[in-house]
């Protein structure tokens, strides 16, 4: 096995890009975990995003409106899920699972005419100067606009959370229901708009696979990027900073295992390609226990149903 084929810095810039819609789908479902509500549709919501963003995309030959379109469409697909669970009273597992099955479906069905077209070219960022420097240039100055976008999102959810009245109060009405209830705080509104950024940056995320990552619309090609964004936000413990450095593993181990098999690694690289989804396994199983859930910092109230008393 050739190690001298795998360059540090290539393998640096493409795991950048191949976390970056798990990123982004990652911090929306934080928000949304943040305020009492699980919502396991992120992969429907992902998909969604995938393919109206890049019908629109196609179809105005701007990607940019495509990302906007996109994550339009995943916020819209959310609200099914906002209206089932907090006007419906509808379990928030069964609903959210609901939604990734639809979503799969749909989007298959939009973009079946759509395979095997290119979509308009998404340029990366090239600063004279800056990007021909040497191992520097490529890693901070080489990438396209979204992987910048998704590492400030890092920040702007952190400052949102911790530095803002209303990120406060999104933490109190995830925290404890009845008390924000009881304090005047509208409880519904609130997860409502919660639900639909978390939608909006799926939606986002998956626009960004199929525009960017893998320029084509293919059918199923989130491969289970949803659920590796769910398993993310406990596995950064509901910190937009972790959440950074969990999709940069993610990200990670996803592109060393076709490194590794390009360099010729003896062992099936099917066993590096399954870690991520194993580590997912592992950390739902986590989410079901009430008492591990606890451990992790959880928000007090995630998956429980809220009942207006007045």
């Amino acid at each position: 096995m050739d190690f001298s084929a795998i360059s540090p810095v290539a393998l640096i810039v493409s795991l950048m890009a191949a976390s970056t819609p798990i990123l982004l789908a990652a911090l929306g479902e934080l928000v949304v975990e943040k305020s009492g509500v699980l919502n396991l549709g992120v992969e429907g919501m992902m998909i969604i995003g995938a393919v109206c963003g890049f019908i629109a995309a196609v179809t105005t030959g701007s990607p940019w409106l495509g990302f906007v379109f996109g994550a339009i469409c995943g916020a819209l697909l959310s609200m099914i899920f906002a209206i089932l669970t907090q006007y419906l009273m509808a379990n928030q597992v069964a609903s959210g699972l609901g939604l990734t099955m639809f979503g799969l479906g749909f989007a298959a069905l939009l973009g079946h005419k759509y395979s095997g077209i290119k979509p308009p070219k998404f340029h990366s960022i090239d600063i004279p100067i800056l990007t021909d420097l040497p191992i520097v240039g490529p890693l901070l100055f080489g990438h396209d606009p979204m992987v910048y976008i998704s590492i400030l999102m890092v920040f702007v959810v952190w400052y949102f959370l911790n530095r803002t009245r209303a990120g406060l109060v999104l933490r109190a009405v995830g925290e404890n229901h009845d008390a924000a209830h009881a304090l005047g705080y509208k409880v519904i509104r609130i997860r409502i708009m919660a639900i639909g950024f978390g939608g909006a940056m799926a939606g986002m995320g998956g626009a960004y696979l199929s525009l960017v990552r893998v320029p084509q619309w293919t059918e199923g090609m989130t491969a289970g990027a949803g659920w590796i964004a769910l398993a993310l936000v406990v596995f950064a413990s509901w910190k937009p900073g972790r959440a950074l450095i969990g999709a940069y593993l993610f990200g990670g181990v996803t592109v060393l295992q076709l490194n590794l098999q390009a360099a010729g690694l003896s062992i099936s690289p099917a066993y590096l390609s399954m870690t991520p989804y194993l580590v997912t396994i592992i950390v739902l199983v986590i989410m079901s226990a009430d008492k591990a859930r606890a451990s992790l910092n959880a928000p007090a109230s995630l998956g429980k149903l809220f009942h207006a008393t007045t």
